[in-house]
């Protein structure tokens, strides 16, 4: 494989058709299931669809069969079928994933960006989904051209492309039980939805953290009356739901109470998190729009790497039951509710974790008041298997071939539901997860932008390491993957990025 030769057929396949593919997906504000319950009859994610399978059904790859595959009540799913070219075999398969499916607007774009507006400036391309996922399939089908291009080797290949990720990926299992025949037995699987340390070199992904969360309600009160007349009798529901946050979190640290919320670190993750600390050094919290004067929550850098990828944490991120404040009046409120998002370690089982968070916030409820905790998610992360040398030393080549610098391995703080499925589903294949969620990109916030060299040379990665998965393939390397002693690995529920 000519590397040089590769880079060039990227670069000019993402400037002259990936770009402008971009710019017009950014357009289709066709957000997943969860944040539009008429997307059926909206028709965003049908818009999305038809522009990635018409791309894609215009490339030129011998044999390639591209169809929208539509369960009945789900989300459409995009699935190619790649034959094996130029010597690969069809007998194995790489897997190749992505979704389109899109998070809502929020609020804080700069005044001229938006959501669903498409900006080129410089180097990023600015907008909603287009590095959370949207690239995915162009990635996946610019790397096996860019192969096909100068006669390169590869196995069958089979990219996936969903649409309802960032809802949970409630569809995919339907999918890959649907398609098991079609698929078979994948020796490899690519993820293009994952972040990276920086822009400089490529990350893979080692572990991504579990999700347990839903809607905490404490109601005191029929209906709200007179603050005046009522504070210092009945009790303030916001004051009784601090308590209750109080038995989960101490709210001086942020550490999480829970003892059973915890997991041993296997040693090599707790080796890459310091490599990884020195690496990035402050951009570990520098790559956040952190206000003057704000710190992060430990001066050891490699303990935030640890407290972002295999430790509890939790967070609010919503709130109900509170007016906005220019229509605060004095009143003594009925319920407070918050939206619960309880990040979990890679290792712990998502429905343990779902039954501790309702046992502890449930028992006893302060002041006799109506608590309820409904559950949206209880769901698992996942650990990597232990890489093969074949895969290691093809992912430290691509790196250094088309960044100039080794590759690097840091787990990841959000989830990836296909990963855990898969684990489950083809015990034996190894995982390169990567993607180009890097400082500052601001995945599922405003100001969202693809680093669009980033996308370049993650392409042009994934070729190499599909290359090189063939001459593996042909040494007999690439079946019967060993999983990482003692490393706990647990694969369950599917939880939501």
């Amino acid at each position: 494989m000519d590397a040089s030769r590769i880079d060039r057929y990227v670069a000019e396949k993402w400037d002259d058709e990936i770009v402008p593919q971009l710019v017009e997906y950014i357009r289709i504000p066709n957000k997943s299931p969860m944040f539009d319950a008429d997307w059926v009859k909206n028709g965003y994610m049908a818009d999305a669809v038809k522009l990635m399978e018409a791309w894609a059904s215009a490339q030129s790859v011998p044999g390639m069969a591209v169809e929208v595959v539509q369960l009945e009540g789900r989300t459409p799913l995009i699935y190619i079928d790649i034959p094996a070219a130029h010597g690969g075999s069809n007998d194995d398969c790489v897997l190749l994933y992505g979704h389109l499916d899109k998070q809502p607007e929020m609020t804080g774009w700069d005044d001229d960006l938006g959501p669903w507006k498409p900006v080129l400036r410089g180097d990023k391309l600015y907008g909603r989904g287009g590095a959370d996922d949207g690239y995915a399939i162009y990635g996946s089908l610019a790397a096996i051209l860019a192969l096909q291009e100068q006669q390169v080797p590869h196995a069958r290949c089979v990219v996936l492309i969903e649409a309802c990720e960032e809802s949970g990926s409630y569809d995919l299992p339907a999918y890959v039980d649907h398609l098991a025949d079609r698929i078979g037995q994948p020796s490899l699987v690519v993820c293009l939805d994952s972040g990276c340390g920086n822009y400089d070199q490529l990350w893979c992904t080692t572990s991504l953290r579990g999700l347990a969360g839903g809607n905490l309600t404490v109601k005191v009160l029929e209906e709200g009356v007179h603050s005046g007349d009522a504070s210092g009798v009945v009790p303030s529901s916001f004051r009784l739901l601090r308590q209750l946050l109080s038995r989960i979190e101490d709210e001086k640290t942020g550490r999480i109470l829970l003892d059973g919320l915890f997991v041993d670190i296997p040693p090599e993750r707790l080796a890459q998190a310091r490599r990884a600390a020195e690496v990035l050094d402050t951009a570990i919290y520098d790559k956040f729009p952190l206000l003057p004067g704000m710190k992060p929550m430990n001066d050891d850098l490699a303990e935030l790497v640890l407290n972002r990828t295999w430790r509890p944490a939790l967070s609010i991120t919503g709130v109900g039951g509170i007016p906005a404040l220019d229509s605060a009046g004095n009143v003594l409120r009925p319920q407070t509710a918050v939206k619960l998002s309880l990040r979990l370690p890679p290792t712990l089982d998502g429905k343990l974790a779902g039954d501790l968070l309702q046992a502890e916030l449930l028992r006893d409820p302060p002041n006799g008041a109506q608590v309820t905790l409904a559950l949206e998610k209880a769901s698992s992360g996942w650990n990597a298997p232990a890489m093969s040398s074949w895969l290691e030393k093809a992912i430290d080549a691509a790196s250094n071939e088309f960044f100039g610098a080794p590759a690097m391995y840091m787990g990841e703080g959000g989830s990836i539901p296909f990963m855990g499925m898969l684990g489950e589903k083809f015990p034996g294949a190894q995982f390169m997860i990567t993607g180009v969620l890097g400082p500052h990109s601001n995945a599922h916030g405003p100001n969202e932008f693809l680093h669009i060299p980033m996308g370049k040379r993650v392409t042009a990665s994934v070729a190499r390491v599909i290359a090189e998965h063939h001459l593996a393939s042909q040494r007999g390397e690439t079946t019967g993957a060993a999983v990482a002693p003692d490393s706990g690995t647990r694969h369950g529920d599917h939880g939501c990025c």
